[in-house]
């Protein structure tokens, strides 16, 4: 069956398209430009970009210099894709021509040709209504695709941090059910002193809260050495001189997009120049990403450690069994969700490497490579939130501690030598250490038959709780010299 098409024109010629498509000439030569990964664009960034589209009609409505019957046509049209539907017309590569051209012509023609439908016209009628002259009115690529690339990131950061104070939460009520727990700390990957279970869940959620204010700060700006991604270029136009735009509509588009987003404190650029060349702003956002995605694959990691066994391992931890581990190991369990959440973050750092190559390849007035800086930044929030999601309710929700196991471990460490120091010194601690690991005893053993201290005075010393938290010492030596100084 032959495809039907319709013939459309642009400065370079005549071309086919099909006859449904909402998407127009332009559009057709980026497909056939860019045959690269198959990937579109997110969702995310489709529904910020309509917003802004949007916003734009909205602006050169109240200025007086778009006719409201089509700017109200546009708007509905925007609407629409703002509330999920024609995404699938969306059909440019992330891959794509550079400053991002080609998608917001794909969006210019989608909005354009159906909002003509919306005035009784057939689509690639554009005596009623243009892709550029109506729809891209007061715009230029290069201010909508950057707003756009902040809106869609702002939502996005937005999600990501509602999963991660829930992997806070959940480790911080992990802290608390695992607090009277004792085991032995490892530095080094060796034994070191005593530590309670919760103390280390309780770190972890420390640095999930550290993580989640850093990426807080890259969004609001609330640094002062950093504007974030609530400043906003638009308005700027082709190189940040607002050419083709009327004197208030900047004004008036940051107040529609305020409206149309919800997101209140959305402001204007000091320099609308700097906010289109430079791209700062989502490199902070994306270096608190790295640094987040580096503080879950220590957590992962640490996890991964503390379950391993069962039987050969430190096992201190069970992780929930989500699944069989193994194709030809019967009984097996992996902690594959420990795993998948490594993969992610090893992802997430070689977004932020390619993020970081694109932000300095801009020349002069602008940065060509916002659609790669665009796509990695968005997957790179995208899979965290996801990912992080999955971490919490499949893994850390269901953790259990091996009391039995944490005990033996805190009993047996060579690091309870330590706890011997202010009583006994360090050299004759150093030779209770030596003895106990060279005879494969306790250190309390040792220290009882070498006759150092006595069973009741070892009991004190060795109190669980005490060995976790600061407490006053008093040795035998300086209770000795207490003794000698009162009157007698």
């Amino acid at each position: 069956m032959k495809k039907r098409l319709r013939r459309e024109k642009d400065p370079l010629g005549e071309k086919e398209v099909p006859i449904n498509a909402y998407y127009g000439i332009q559009t057709a030569r980026a497909i056939e430009n860019f045959p690269i990964s198959g990937i579109p664009p997110k969702k995310e960034f489709i529904v910020a970009f309509a917003m802004v589209k949007k916003a734009a009609a909205i602006a050169n409505m109240s200025t007086g210099d778009l006719n409201k019957r089509i700017g109200k046509a546009i708007i509905r049209a925007a609407d629409e894709i703002i509330q999920g539907k024609l995404h699938k017309e969306f059909v440019v590569d992330v891959y794509q021509a550079g400053a991002g051209t080609s998608h917001n012509m794909n969006a210019n023609e989608v909005i354009a040709n159906r909002a003509i439908e919306l005035l009784g016209g057939k689509k690639g009628d554009y005596r009623l209504l243009h892709p550029n002259d109506h729809v891209n009115m007061s715009q230029s690529t290069n201010d909508t695709f950057p707003t756009g690339m902040r809106i869609a990131s702002l939502f996005m950061t937005e999600t990501l941090i509602t999963e991660l104070r829930q992997l806070e939460k959940t480790l911080s009520d992990k802290a608390k059910e695992f607090d009277k727990i004792i085991k032995s700390a490892r530095t080094h990957l060796q034994d070191a002193v005593p530590i309670r279970l919760g103390q280390e869940f309780r770190a972890y959620a420390g640095a999930i809260a550290k993580a989640i204010k850093r990426i807080e700060d890259a969004a609001d700006g609330s640094n002062p050495e950093t504007s974030g991604l609530k400043e906003l270029g638009i308005g700027a136009t082709a190189a940040g001189t607002g050419i083709n735009t009327h004197p208030v509509y900047r004004r008036y588009v940051i107040k529609a997009l305020k409206d149309i987003t919800g997101i209140k404190d959305l402001r204007p650029a000091e320099d609308m120049l700097e906010a289109i060349n430079s791209m700062a702003d989502f490199i902070n956002l994306s270096a608190a990403l790295r640094g987040l995605a580096i503080e879950l694959i220590r957590i992962a990691n640490d996890l991964r450690l503390l379950s391993s066994g069962p039987r050969t391992g430190f096992a201190e931890i069970i992780l929930p069994p989500v699944q069989p581990g193994s194709s030809i190991m019967p009984g097996k369990v992996n902690p594959v969700m420990a795993e998948m959440l490594n993969m992610i973050c090893f992802q997430v750092i070689g977004n932020d490497t390619a993020i970081a190559l694109a932000a300095q390849a801009g020349q002069l007035e602008l940065n060509v490579m916002m659609p790669v800086i665009n796509y990695n930044l968005l997957q790179s929030l995208e899979i965290l939130k996801n990912g992080i999601r999955a971490f919490t309710q499949r893994c850390v929700k269901g953790i259990r501690a091996d009391k039995a196991r944490c005990k033996e471990m805190a009993e047996k460490t060579v690091g309870l030598a330590t706890v011997l120091n202010p009583f006994i010194g360090y050299e004759k601690a150093a030779s209770v250490a030596k003895e106990a690991a060279l005879k494969g005893k306790s250190i309390k053993e040792v220290a009882l038959e070498m006759g150092i201290l006595s069973r009741k005075e070892m009991e004190k010393i060795l109190n669980p709780m005490a060995m976790t938290r600061p407490r006053k010492i008093v040795s035998k030596s300086q209770r000795a010299k207490v003794s000698e100084q009162k009157p007698k």
